[in-house]
């Protein structure tokens, strides 16, 4: 079950790199978004590993760092599931998220199950909503 919204962002892909594989292809983005985390103003900064499944669908897996204007910093893991939208490069994604904190202020994140929607769009802006898991 859905709980709060935890926080929402906008910002831009910052870097793409196909990484060498046997199997299927590899893709490495990076992005850097800003937005709101638990009511305070952030930017997050992360890069995530694509891999394109046999049903055209992708798997991704990633981190990234969380910064908040203040000084407070958490680290997060997550993985998910994206696919094309039809609109050339623009892919939709829907996943998890594990956040770790010593800061005081985001040490809320340590207890929660973040869920996500990230969106891209064929230029390379992005947007996402996460909210907590319950």
């Amino acid at each position: 079950m859905l709980g709060e919204q935890l926080g929402e962002e906008i910002g831009e892909i910052t870097g793409r790199r196909v990484l060498p594989s046997v199997g299927p292809p590899k893709v490495e983005v990076s992005f850097q978004t800003h937005g709101t985390l638990l009511g305070m103003h952030e930017t997050n900064v992360g890069t995530y590993i694509t891999v394109t499944r046999s049903d055209g669908t992708m798997f991704g897996e990633g981190q990234g760092v969380v910064m908040t204007e203040d000084g407070g910093m958490a680290s997060w893991h997550g993985q998910g599931v994206g696919r094309f939208t039809g609109q050339g490069s623009a892919m939709a994604w829907r996943g998890a998220a594990y956040y770790q904190t010593t800061s005081p202020q985001l040490a809320r994140l340590n207890n929660v199950v973040g869920v996500y929607e990230f969106a891209t769009d064929a230029g390379g802006k992005t947007e996402s909503t996460v909210y907590e898991w319950k």
